[in-house]
């Protein structure tokens, strides 16, 4: 079992504005589906709350939600109160043939904690070709620490207003 990170981000690292996505890339949009399917995604509860309840919780995902509230609870998704509890639940489950991996989906803080708490195994970056007006942005980290493949990339079409290549990072 290992804990990777997903996210699209600008060319100013831009993520996201007013708890929402700033743009609409189908064809990234798949990937994500794609790649997180049947595993488990850790998210921060605004970007819980960010996702439109029709598409809420993930579908064919185990969703986890990282709250300070003690109080907040959801039928849908399973809550931790930090990162490293909802990894700690997870990965005692890893000697079960059939364990997910675990994928950090954001918001802002849980990626910054993530990265700067050494906590991840591998990451799946969407650099999109744009810089983009954002409240939310994705943290600096040392590539140096990193091996990195380009494993997508995607021109602007009909579908997609905007030109992005996708990376895996691994240690």
């Amino acid at each position: 079992m290992k804990v990777k990170l997903i996210v699209a981000k600008g060319e100013n690292n831009a993520i996201g504005k007013d708890n929402d996505l700033i743009w609409h890339l189908p064809a990234d949009m798949k990937f994500f589906t794609e790649t997180t399917k049947g595993n488990i995604v850790i998210m921060g509860r605004l970007n819980w709350d960010s996702i439109p309840l029709k598409y809420r919780p993930l579908s064919n995902r185990i969703n986890a939600v990282i709250t300070r509230n003690k109080e907040f609870s959801d039928p849908d998704a399973v809550v931790f109160h930090s990162v490293e509890e909802a990894i700690s639940f997870y990965k005692i489950q890893e000697n079960n043939p059939e364990a997910k991996d675990i994928f950090v989906i954001g918001g802002g803080q849980i990626f910054k904690y993530s990265l700067d708490e050494n906590l991840l195994d591998e990451m799946f970056i969407t650099f999109i070709n744009e810089s983009f007006d954002a409240d939310i942005f994705f943290p600096e980290f040392d590539e140096t620490l990193w091996n990195k493949t380009e494993i997508m990339e995607q021109a602007i079409d009909e579908r997609n207003q905007y030109s992005f290549k996708v990376y895996h990072y691994t240690k």
